[in-house]
């Protein structure tokens, strides 16, 4: 192992200086785009830190001191402090909602004084650290169920913890973290499972106000029963070597179906869709009696996603009653086209989509937008900052920011590939999954087409804790990238 230390001229030389590039040039555009969204008509352009713009430019100094600071610290650090950073980090979780003020419904800030503080955006890094630290572990895989479930225990701890905040959108955040364990050899069935019962949830709701003609079934639990049998059929031909048992549940429920369609056709009117739920039923049962017969546990696990399809779909209508608050039960609502509310959760939505079509080509121009200047849209300065940069630099300055991230993102993916040890690697893709999900999400509710969750656009929204936190974790990474080729 080595033990010379790095000096600081050497780090710098290894530094890649084309991922600080690439992050200068978009904190640069993203605080234009804050001035821009807090510019009022008439007002003299200049620098006040009362104002948000200029407090902005001083988060952006602090933040510039905090990554360059990082950068002359031995990169050892975060190996063998990384547990101890989580836990530190858990702890301050689970105090917050005690101290914390309330901020829109929400108990995740806490007051120090001249600003507050918001504990969920750093907690990203140090769930980073701490997963990178546990699956760079000599002899970890996540193929060994005890691996994975002490992996899935470091992401799932703060992210309960971040929904008893009441902050829902930044909790979801954590779910990035699944695609590093796909990137590490998780099997492409658990993301199947998640994707699975994204499908029930939506398709559920959205369909189920349409009843099927000469039925007593909605749509939306037909079609939701439906998948559930032929994903259960799917992946029993992807899984299992015998092929009889796919055909088996395939002839049995077709020819159940059909007999149930004729006698509600044609004899008596029934709810239909209880004839799909006893198929499936009865695919469970037959998978159990097969599994224990050949031994074959993969096909239990069949017979378990099948089991859990049930419980996701029967419990729809109790998370969205019961679990997401009114608000967000609404601007799901509104997604899905249940609900027309231009006034209500979908006014942002709607502001922000008229913003955005207005800059046309080539925009307004920088401080000339009617939309964010006239002040219709909400948090146009934090969630809604894109809406800003649609409509004053219109197609193409929209084009262009997007561009610079995809570049920031793939050039994230080629320092991870390049990493030697696998904790590197693993912290590098965390980096790479948690800017993908907030830029995908972010501009995704700006435009209408994913769900208001309330998270911030990496470096371009306003706020101190987003912006350092993203920094942080950004200039972790440099710094562990930069020592890739010596031994720890």
């Amino acid at each position: 192992m080595a033990t010379d230390n790095v000096s600081a001229r050497g780090i710098l030389k290894s530094i890649d200086w084309i991922t600080i590039l690439l992050f200068l040039v978009i904190i640069i555009l993203g605080w234009f785009s804050v001035l821009g969204a807090t510019y009022i008509f008439g007002d003299t352009i200049s620098i006040d830190f009362s104002s948000r713009a200029g407090k902005q430019l001083l988060w952006i100094g602090l933040a510039l001191i905090w990554g360059f600071s990082l950068l002359l610290i031995d990169d050892r650090i975060y190996d063998t402090f990384s547990y101890i950073i989580y836990a530190i980090m858990i702890g301050i979780l689970l105090i917050t909602p005690l101290i914390a003020t309330n901020h829109k419904g929400s108990y995740s800030w806490i007051d120090i004084g001249i600003f507050n503080l918001q504990p969920a955006e750093f907690a990203k890094t140090a769930t980073a650290l701490a997963l990178a630290k546990l699956m760079g572990t000599y002899g970890f895989t996540l193929a060994r169920t005890r691996d994975l479930l002490k992996a899935c225990a470091i992401v799932i701890l703060p992210l309960v913890l971040i929904i008893f905040q009441r902050e829902t959108g930044s909790a979801l955040v954590f779910l990035a973290f699944f695609l590093v364990f796909y990137r590490e050899g998780m099997s492409g069935s658990v993301l199947f499972v998640g994707l699975a019962a994204a499908v029930y949830f939506i398709l559920g709701l959205r369909y189920n106000i349409i009843d099927i003609e000469h039925t007593n079934s909605s749509l939306g639990e037909f079609v939701v029963m439906t998948l559930i049998w032929i994903f259960t059929i799917c992946l029993d031909v992807v899984y299992d070597n015998n092929k009889r048992n796919a055909k088996y549940l395939f002839l049995g429920g077709l020819t159940a179906l059909g007999i149930a369609w004729i006698i509600t056709r044609y004899i008596h009117v029934f709810d239909i869709t209880w004839v799909l739920l006893a198929i499936c039923i009865a695919s469970i049962i037959y998978l159990c009696i097969q599994a224990f017969k050949n031994r074959n546990t993969k096909i239990f696990l069949i017979a378990l996603f099948t089991v859990g399809s049930l419980a996701t779909h029967y419990s729809t209508d109790y998370v969205m009653d019961d679990i997401l608050q009114p608000h967000q039960q609404t601007r799901v609502r509104v997604l899905l086209g249940l609900e027309d509310d231009i006034n209500g959760a979908g006014y942002n939505v709607r502001q922000s989509e008229i913003a955005i079509g207005s800059g046309g080509l080539l925009g307004k121009g920088f401080l000339n937008g009617t939309q964010t200047k006239l002040k219709y849209v909400p948090e146009q300065d934090t969630d809604f900052i894109f809406c800003t940069v649609g409509e004053e630099g219109g197609f193409v300055g929209a084009s262009i920011v997007l561009i610079l991230f995809l570049c920031l993102i793939l050039r994230l993916i080629h320092l991870a590939e390049r990493q030697r040890y696998a904790m590197g690697r693993i912290y590098g893709y965390s980096v790479v999954s948690i800017l993908l999900f907030h830029v995908f999400i972010n501009i995704g509710m700006v435009m209408g087409i994913t769900p208001v969750i309330g998270i911030p656009l990496p470096f371009f929204s306003y706020g101190g804790s987003s912006l350092w936190a993203f920094t942080i974790l950004l200039f972790i990474f440099l710094r562990i990238d930069a020592s890739r080729d010596k031994y720890h």
